[in-house]
C-alpha cells in the first residue's frame, strides 16, 4: 500500500469538516485512475472528474475510530434489543409477510433472521446513511492509511457497479464506511449478491423490499447458511472454561462433551460442529454455543457481538409473531 503523502495527512488533520480531494495532496488518487483505466477500460477522464468532485470528510475519519463493536456486550445489546426495535420488526414482518415467506421458501433463510439483519443494520430501511458513497470511499481509500487497501478495492468495485447499473457515481448515498441501501452492502457485495427478486430488471437495494430481502438471503446462502439448522444455544456456566476465540466452529459436540460438557443435553447429533462463546454478562459471563449458522451471520459483520445481537433480536421478533 502506498503511504498517504504528508500534505494529505496534514489537510485531513487541520481542515474543516470536508474539503475537495486534490490529486496534488493525494497523488495515489491519480495512480488509482490509471489502474482502473488499464484494468477495466473506464474512461480516465470520467474517473478523474468524479474523484475531483469527491470530498474528504473528517467526520468519516473520526467515526472510523469509534466502532460500536468496541463496547462490552451489555452496552452493545442495549443498542439493538429495545422495545422500539422489536415493535418495528414485528410491523415490518407483517407489512412484508408475503415477500418474507416467498424468500424463505426460495433460500431457506428464516424470516426472523432477515428481518433482524435489517433491524440492526438500518432500523428496517429507515436509516441508510446520508453520506455520498463516493465521498465515503474516497476518504477511506486515500486518507485512512490503516485500511486504505480494502477501501481502494471497494472504490474500484463502486465505479464498476455504477457503470453496470447505469448510476451516476455522485448520487448513491450510504454509511460513513460506504455501505449502501437497506442491507448496507459494500460495493463488492452488491455486485456479487444483490438480487433482482421481482424480475423488474433492476437490483434495487434502496427502495425495493423484495430485492432487499432476497439479496440478504442470497448473501447468507452463498456464505454457507444451512436450512433448518440451529444458530446458537445457551450453555451452563461451567462451559466458560471451554471458550474458544475462533469465530468458526471446529469442535464437534462429542468433543465438547468429552472435554467437560458431559451433561450437555441438546437435541442435535454429536457430530455437529460448534464453538463455545463467552460474553460479558450483567455481573457474570454468559456462555453460548455457536453453530455454523452463527458463523454465517458473522460473515455480514465479523463480530460475535453483532451476530448475537442479530440472533437475539430475531428471536424476540419471532416470539412476538408466533412463528415456529
Amino acid at each position: 500500500m502506498n503511504a498517504v503523502k504528508p500534505i494529505g495527512l496534514l489537510l485531513a488533520l487541520v481542515a474543516g469538516p470536508s474539503f475537495a480531494l486534490s490529486f496534488d495532496a493525494y497523488p495515489d488518487a491519480r495512480q488509482f485512475v490509471g489502474q482502473l483505466a488499464r484494468r477495466h477500460g473506464i474512461d480516465p477522464q470520467v474517473l478523474t472528474a468524479a474523484l475531483r468532485d469527491a470530498e474528504i470528510k473528517t467526520t468519516i475519519l473520526r467515526a472510523m475510530r469509534r466502532p460500536a463493536e468496541g463496547k462490552p456486550w451489555p452496552e452493545y445489546r442495549k443498542i439493538f434489543l429495545t422495545r422500539k426495535r422489536i415493535d418495528r420488526g414485528v410491523a415490518f414482518w407483517n407489512r412484508h409477510r408475503a415477500i418474507l415467506e416467498r424468500v424463505q421458501r426460495t433460500y431457506g433463510v428464516p424470516a426472523q433472521i432477515l428481518v433482524a439483519i435489517l433491524g440492526v443494520e438500518t432500523f428496517y430501511g429507515t436509516r441508510t446513511g446520508s453520506f455520498r458513497v463516493l465521498d465515503a470511499l474516497a476518504t477511506l481509500a486515500f486518507a485512512y492509511p490503516r485500511r486504505a487497501d480494502f477501501f481502494r478495492r471497494e472504490l474500484e468495485q463502486f465505479f464498476l457497479l455504477t457503470r453496470e447499473e447505469g448510476m451516476d457515481p455522485r448520487r448513491p448515498l450510504g454509511s460513513y464506511a460506504g455501505a449502501m441501501g437497506w442491507p448496507q452492502f459494500m460495493p463488492s457485495s452488491y455486485r456479487r449478491y444483490a438480487t433482482d427478486f421481482d424480475g423488474d430488471g433492476k437490483r434495487d437495494i434502496w427502495n425495493n423490499p423484495a430485492d432487499v430481502i432476497a439479496s440478504i438471503a442470497n448473501y447468507f446462502v452463498e456464505h454457507g447458511w444451512q436450512k433448518d439448522e440451529p444458530v446458537a444455544a445457551p450453555l451452563p456456566k461451567v462451559a466458560v472454561a471451554l471458550a474458544d476465540t475462533d469465530l468458526q466452529p471446529r469442535r464437534t459436540l462429542a468433543e465438547l462433551k468429552a472435554q467437560g460438557l458431559s451433561d450437555l443435553d441438546l437435541p442435535y447429533p454429536d457430530s455437529r460442529k460448534a464453538v463455545v462463546m463467552v460474553f460479558d454478562g450483567d455481573g457474570e459471563p454468559e456462555a453460548w454455543l455457536g453453530f455454523p449458522n452463527f458463523y454465517v451471520i458473522t460473515r455480514y459483520n465479523h463480530s460475535r457481538l453483532y451476530a448475537m445481537a442479530v440472533y437475539q433480536l430475531s428471536e424476540a421478533i419471532r416470539s412476538r409473531i408466533g412463528a415456529p
